[in-house]
């Protein structure tokens, strides 16, 4: 196996493979002119949910400024970074980039802020959890084909969005909730989506925190991995300007990590030699991953920025808001489902119909989860402000 794997050379054997994936939900004729992971690509990229990540917070809420990162975004950078690394691996490359595009589908409006308002409204009705709305996204919330609820992916790739799932969840959700209930692993592309996730948002979350002013250089140079790279952008280039010295050091960082996991993730492949998937699968522990040393850099990073971007005044200001503006909308539309679009409040009803409260409740959470961050804040207005129209 090699690290510079060349464009189109054969995947490995134990690559997720067109031919053998265990298929969709709903049988469908072949793909004419594309594989069965560009058919899933396209769908997503082509979907509503994938759209309104355009106006959903990373970090930093939408009206903030132009340049945050937002969610899609965000999951461009994620499907960069895990292409680089499945090419020199010899992984399937348009699978990793379908899972990447995909695994935020789910999200709420306003980041993980909106996450948790909406977890704690839904409590008593089964929680919410955004990689199972993801999931639910594909499989039934949108509404594009005539044959079918959905985007009827293959199940590798939804394999890969559901990247946790609490036990009892798991057993509800039949062939890709198993390997929570067997306790085994999922296939080398979902594995790759899900580090490619947090090296995309430790470091360009470095670069809207900077931007933002919630941290200096200097202080993020407590960081070891910044620290190296920042002093070997100074020694290189001492007149350069600080914007131009931020993203040098990002794109070094980002750099060795990708590296990394390229290197350790081939020497563990070469050391375990899976015949297929399957015994990826089957396998003891994770084959993607970065080495420990780089691992607790990586670790490092992150908790500095819980501590100096994320639990921030100014961000904390802005999420204590969002969970406000989330609790009010759940409040109003359980209190009155007709307040909700009419195919929404007819959901809730036939939900309520069928499963009590939680039905009704699980359809809320639909309608919220699916708002960006500036509709959530126009609806808010719109129920809870009298000089504002309806």
């Amino acid at each position: 196996m090699s690290a510079t794997t060349v464009p189109g050379a054969p995947l490995a054997a134990y690559a997720a493979h067109d031919e053998r994936s265990r298929g969709r939900r709903y049988p469908e004729p072949p793909p004419e002119y594309r594989s069965e992971f560009q058919r899933d690509r396209d769908r997503i990229i082509h979907s509503n949910a994938f759209r309104r990540l355009a106006y959903k917070t990373q970090v930093f809420v939408n009206h903030e400024g132009d340049l945050y990162r937002t969610r899609v975004t965000h999951s461009i950078e994620v499907a960069q970074i895990a292409r680089s690394i499945a090419r020199a691996l010899a992984l399937n490359e348009t699978l990793v980039e379908a899972i990447s595009l995909a695994h935020d589908l789910g999200h709420t409006p306003f980041g993980h802020a909106g996450q948790d308002a909406l977890n704690e409204c839904m409590r008593e009705y089964g929680g919410f959890e955004h990689n199972l709305q993801s999931l639910r996204v594909v499989d039934e919330l949108e509404e594009r084909y005539a044959d079918f609820p959905g985007l009827n992916l293959t199940f590798e790739c939804r394999e890969g969005i559901l990247k946790h799932c609490a036990l009892p969840k798991a057993r509800e959700l039949g062939d890709v909730g198993r390997r929570f209930v067997d306790r085994t692993r999922s296939g080398l592309e979902a594995q790759l989506a899900n580090l490619a996730d947090e090296i995309a948002y430790n470091n360009h979350d470095v670069d809207d925190g900077l931007r933002a002013g919630l941290m200096t250089l200097d202080e993020l140079c407590e960081v070891r991995l910044v620290r190296r790279h920042f002093d070997a952008v100074q020694a290189a280039y001492p007149q350069l300007a600080a914007r131009r010295a931020i993203h040098e050091i990002i794109r070094r960082m980002i750099n060795e990590v990708v590296v990394n996991v390229i290197r350790t993730s081939g020497d563990l492949l070469r050391a375990a030699a899976p015949a297929d998937i399957d015994a990826v699968r089957a396998h003891k522990s994770a084959l993607i991953a970065m080495s420990e040393e780089v691992a607790a850099q990586h670790l490092e990073l992150k908790q500095f920025l819980r501590e100096r971007v994320y639990r921030h005044h100014r961000v904390l200001r802005m999420t204590s808001k969002a969970k406000r503006v989330l609790e009010s909308l759940f409040s109003a539309f359980m209190g009155e489902v007709r307040l909700m679009p009419e195919e929404y409040w007819q959901a809730a009803t036939r939900a309520e119909a069928a499963a009590g409260p939680s039905g009704r409740a699980r359809i809320v959470a639909d309608y919220i989860a699916g708002m960006t961050d500036r509709y959530a804040i126009l609806e808010h207005r719109r129920l809870f402000d009298p000089a504002e129209r309806t």
